[in-house]
């Protein structure tokens, strides 16, 4: 028996892990063509396109419940839209990153000075002497949701934010592309942030 496309959307919506990889295979050749052409040709070499499709559809499967049907290809733009901003999070890093600061060395992070920057990049800890005890409250939250990252997040992030591992050492750790790297670094933060809710949930008041 034969199910239509958006019976599938549908079942996937609803929970059915099984119906939303069938619908991804349906649409991944359209997606693949769609993405690559927004690689530009200075970056290709930074990127493998079986690797922002990975990323991509790892954020699909998170975020699938976030999808609201407007129409026949919505789905499509969907996915689309979310592989092009993981692109646009790589291209951006990569552009940094050929750009360091002057004066800057690059050290190893002591284990708890790296915790504290990930916690600034992600908007949560202050350096006033009244927030240490918070501080110390958030290292120990964030730990807990660096956990329940998925594994290729939680790499990301332990190996280029906790470790301090430049990303191209670490993409040649995880088998991956630079530009992958990259992406997968920036959805770890955009997940860690949802993990950890708003200051207020883990950053005692200042008295």
């Amino acid at each position: 028996m034969i199910v239509s496309l958006d019976t599938l959307t549908t079942r996937a919506l609803s929970g059915d892990r099984d119906a939303l990889e069938e619908v991804l295979d349906k649409y991944d050749e359209r997606v693949r063509r769609r993405l690559a052409g927004r690689i530009g040709a200075a970056y290709r070499s930074a990127f493998d396109l079986d690797d922002v499709m990975q990323v991509t559809y790892l954020e699909v499967f998170l975020k699938i419940e976030q999808f609201i049907p407007s129409g026949p290809d919505s789905f499509f733009e969907w996915v689309s839209a979310i592989g092009e901003n993981n692109i646009r999070d790589a291209v951006r890093e990569l552009n940094r990153a050929k750009r360091p600061p002057r004066g800057r060395q690059v050290s190893l992070p002591h284990a708890d000075d790296s915790f504290v920057v990930l916690l600034e990049l992600l908007g949560g800890t202050s350096s006033t002497p009244d927030r240490r005890a918070a501080r110390g409250e958030a290292k120990t939250l964030l730990e807990a949701a660096i956990a329940r990252l998925p594994e290729d997040y939680r790499n990301a992030v332990t190996l280029m934010d906790l470790n301090g591992m430049a990303a191209e050492d670490a993409a040649g750790t995880m088998g991956r592309s630079k530009g992958a790297m990259h992406m997968l670094r920036a959805r770890a933060h955009e997940r860690l942030a949802l993990l950890m809710g708003s200051r207020s949930n883990y950053l005692s008041s200042s008295s």
